[in-house]
């Protein structure tokens, strides 16, 4: 086994026991950290496919951006037993089936799928590379780029004009 095997297989055990976590956790505080968890190992995922600019992004808007809100969301509401309503059983049944349906319709969708063919590539080619995804922005897309830059910039004053007190 390769380095890489070893990677892929520690961050996809990691990846299943985190999500799994997120679900089974009775306090959300610990879910959301399960999640930023989740997240790391899915941006690890991203470099092994040599993927950077993903990997970063990810980590950046996801488990920094979002998962911050949603932890203060949560510690704000500062939810409780008293607070949070009881489900009854026919509820969780119904959520149980549900489930259970969509894993068996994710099974039987993914049933004849043939990957044997189909190798990602790793530590070659430079799909996702940052350069490439500058070099693509810069002379392809640079007219839209710009325009989407004074967008933002017209959206700023736009914000601060409207927040501004008289």
């Amino acid at each position: 086994m390769s380095v890489t095997q070893i990677l892929f297989w520690f961050l996809s055990v990691l990846a299943v026991i985190s999500a799994i976590n997120v679900v089974i956790s009775k306090n959300a505080v610990f879910s959301v950290i399960w999640l930023i968890i989740t997240f790391f190992s899915i941006s690890g995922h991203y470099i092994l496919l040599n993927a950077q600019f993903l990997a970063v992004v990810n980590i950046i808007v996801y488990a920094g951006a979002i998962m911050v809100l949603f932890l203060f969301v949560i510690m704000l509401m500062n939810l409780g037993k008293e607070v949070e309503p009881q489900k009854n059983k026919w509820l969780r049944l119904a959520g149980v089936i549900a489930g259970g349906c969509m894993l068996l319709v994710l099974v039987s969708a993914l049933k004849d799928a043939e990957t044997a063919n189909q190798i990602a590539q790793v530590k070659e080619g430079d799909i996702g590379l940052i350069n490439r995804l500058g070099v693509a922005l810069f002379n392809d897309y640079v007219v839209p780029f710009e325009i989407s830059s004074v967008l933002f910039l017209s959206a700023m004053v736009g914000a601060i004009v409207i927040g501004k007190k008289d």
